[in-house]
């Protein structure tokens, strides 16, 4: 972030409700995103229609390399199953001022279709005439905006892009308990007879050719995503600076990483800028500044929701690096061991670092000389858990506090506000 650390404090809104699990309760329930409407499946179908006719076309594929078709296959396999985050806040951002008003007042409600009779347009919808107007006979012929949608499977494609990315910098062979890409080719390597190191090799090299790929195509959408010229410019530079910004925090991790040779361990804010940077500008600052800007609203009005997405997203890493050594395993698919062996700079370890016998429990095990059992205990013992927790509460409060202040629609509002609990009471 571009302030410093400010002191946390709770919000009681933010608290799990009954029923609904908190990081701060690792025996609770898995919690849920905000249920499903109409508007959004028949949106977010769209979506997955727009990516399959991308791999789909001719233009895409490559027909006379025998590689290339099983590439191709795999990576439209690993994008199925994901949670379409960007794609839901493009669309929120998208619909709040598809109005036309540009200050969010007279943006039709995308969650209630329209009574009988009334012609206002569902954002995120057209009717197959294109006319605008439904009745209660041709609501099932309402398709989502096209342009938003292009916008938004070009979000979710460079989601892929940069996972793929990701686990070959992790040197990660599993995601979500399946084979990544660079996985599958390696054991066809193997396979084929090759040594470990050469079998290891081909699949890391085949996972950046299939992220290289995946990069070109979300940068292919996001720039031919509007009719409108200057509309389309606009949007293209949001998801263009973001991959510069996610490339910029990918190697501030790799590079924050290695204290564990030595170097000193980097600062709370070291790690929330890192974690901005690489993760939360593309998951939730991009999509809602290009989701407003796309509809037309005002730049200043689009900065103001993109700030608040960028907290909102570094909220949303926090929680990540709770989880990822305080987490259920069942509930996450991740080894809640491996950021501690691996010596991943969190917040956590930055909050123990400051403790003295913390930072010899971390110093012991990045020595193998002690266990990630030990080192966990010693951080919950420090109170590392819950500054985390308190941290990434009032990163969530101060985005909720930017919502409350941007003229949004109650139904865009509302989803804004479900996300931000979401964020703190999530179990995976």
């Amino acid at each position: 972030m571009t302030e410093r650390v400010r002191t946390a404090r709770s919000r009681e809104s933010h608290r799990a409700a009954p029923g609904i699990p908190s990081v701060t309760d690792p025996g609770a329930s898995p919690s849920v995103a905000p249920a499903d409407d109409a508007a959004w499946r028949r949106f977010r179908t769209a979506v997955g229609e727009e990516l399959d006719a991308f791999f789909a076309a001719p233009a895409n594929r490559v027909p006379t390399s025998p590689g290339f078709g099983v590439l191709w296959e795999r990576v439209r396999e690993h994008m199925v199953g994901g949670k379409l985050i960007r794609p839901r806040l493009t669309w929120i951002a998208w619909s709040s001022f598809a109005g036309g008003a540009g200050d969010g007042s007279s943006a039709p409600d995308p969650l209630v279709a329209p009574d009988a009779g009334d012609a206002a347009e569902t954002p995120g919808v057209r009717d197959a005439a294109g006319d605008g107007n439904h009745t209660a006979g041709d609501r099932k012929t309402e398709v989502p905006d096209p342009e938003c949608v292009r916008l938004a499977a070009s979000f979710e494609m460079l989601h892929a892009a940069l996972l793929v990315h990701d686990d070959v910098v992790d040197r990660d062979w599993l995601r979500r308990g399946m084979p990544t890409v660079g996985e599958l080719f390696r054991r066809d390597a193997a396979r084929a007879g090759a040594p470990e190191h050469e079998a290891e090799h081909a699949g890391a090299s085949a996972a950046i050719l299939a992220g290289d790929l995946l990069l070109a195509g979300a940068l292919r959408l996001a720039t031919t995503c509007a009719s409108d010229l200057a509309r389309c410019r606009a949007v293209a530079d949001v998801v263009f600076d973001a991959v510069t910004a996610s490339a910029a925090g990918e190697l501030d991790d790799v590079l924050l990483s290695l204290h564990r040779f030595g170097a000193e361990h980097p600062g709370v804010q070291d790690i929330l800028d890192m974690e901005r940077l690489k993760t939360a500008t593309y998951s939730f600052e991009a999509p809602l500044r290009a989701g407003a800007l796309l509809a037309g609203a005002p730049a200043d009005v689009a900065e103001r929701l993109a700030q608040a997405g960028a907290m909102l997203g570094v909220g949303y890493q926090v929680v990540d690096d709770v989880l990822g050594t305080f987490g259920d395993p069942g509930l996450t698919g991740k080894s809640v061991d491996a950021d501690l062996r691996s010596g991943k700079a969190t917040v956590l370890t930055a909050h123990g670092m400051g403790v003295p016998t913390v930072r010899r429990v971390l110093k012991d095990l990045a020595a193998e000389r002690t266990t990630v059992h030990h080192a966990r205990e010693a951080l919950t013992a420090s109170g590392a858990k819950d500054v985390a927790v308190e941290l990434a509460t009032d990163l969530v409060d101060r985005a909720r506090t930017t919502l409350d202040e941007l003229p949004l629609p109650a139904a865009q509002r509302d989803q804004l506000v479900a996300l931000c609990h979401h964020v703190l009471n999530r179990h995976s």
